[in-house]
């Protein structure tokens, strides 16, 4: 039971943890800027490209 509480207290006080949970709450950041990069991104490009082909002759 002694080497029970041991480990239990051992595993409380590692920092393995919060190490993981630290990479991903980066992760997470990093994905959402990414996500909202592009989209800024792509919708400047859209914007471009309609208005080359706006101005493109008909046909």
């Amino acid at each position: 039971m002694k080497m029970m509480l041991q480990k239990a207290k051992e595993l409380w006080v590692s920092e393995e943890g919060a190490t993981a949970t630290e990479y991903a709450v980066m992760l997470a950041l990093i994905i959402i800027v990414s996500i909202v990069a592009i989209t800024v991104l792509g919708n400047k490009v859209n914007n471009t490209f309609q208005n080359i082909a706006d101005r493109l002759p008909n046909g």
